[in-house]
């Protein structure tokens, strides 16, 4: 069985699969791309003999909205990390922040964050990251095939974006509010589509938990 799960902020990927486990009393679980703990959204589970398909939709485009707070940045890009750095935001309009966002579209190299789950030579860089110690990152090729300005204020911007696997949205957000002129990192995260799986048919687990429930009387 493959499930559209609406993963919930401050749960971890495995979380979901932990708990969808214990639902189904199916041993063999596991989830198509992980979602960090401060961001929420599609999180595709497989069960049983259909984790075979999650590599397929794995390598499936997907599909963001993220929110970057200008003027300030973590040392893992996100809400979970400390402010490292901090540095003015210059006068934007929306105009000029179209530009910078559409100055990423195609194809360009991304080196993974320190605080990734991605593994380097056996080591989840995360656990790297934690002991303060970083390590050289071979850029990945990433592809950003659709990027929009939603929202702009004087200290934030919210943008959507459809991109290819191995995207890291915490590092192009990033990477946006250095070619605006300043520093930022993302304080929202919510993960809209994942190949043919999109938010609007997402489940709850809590919803799931119940049609499950439902099912089985």
């Amino acid at each position: 069985m493959i499930l559209n799960i609406h993963k919930p902020i401050g749960w971890t990927s495995f979380d979901v699969v932990k708990k969808i486990r214990g639902i189904v009393r199916e041993k063999k679980v596991g989830h198509g791309g992980t979602l960090d703990p401060f961001a929420e959204g599609v999180l595709i589970i497989g069960t049983g003999k259909d984790t075979k398909r999650l590599t397929n939709i794995t390598a499936e485009d997907k599909s963001y909205t993220a929110t970057i707070q200008l003027g300030q940045i973590t040392n893992t890009l996100d809400t979970e990390g400390e402010i490292i750095e901090t540095k003015p935001i210059p006068k934007l309009n929306e105009k000029m922040v179209e530009q910078v966002l559409y100055s990423f579209l195609g194809t360009s190299l991304q080196i993974p964050p320190m605080f990734s789950a991605k593994k380097v030579k056996g080591q989840r860089l995360y656990n790297l990251a934690r002991k303060n110690i970083e390590i050289e990152r071979e850029p990945a090729e990433i592809q950003i095939k659709d990027i929009h300005l939603e929202k702009l204020t004087e200290t934030e911007l919210t943008f959507s974006s459809t991109c290819s696997k191995g995207t890291y949205i915490r590092v192009l957000g990033k990477e946006i509010a250095e070619r605006i002129g300043t520093v930022g990192y993302l304080t929202s995260l919510i993960r809209t589509q994942v190949g043919g799986f999109s938010i609007d048919k997402s489940q709850s687990i809590n919803e799931f938990e119940d049609a499950w429930k439902s099912s089985a009387n």
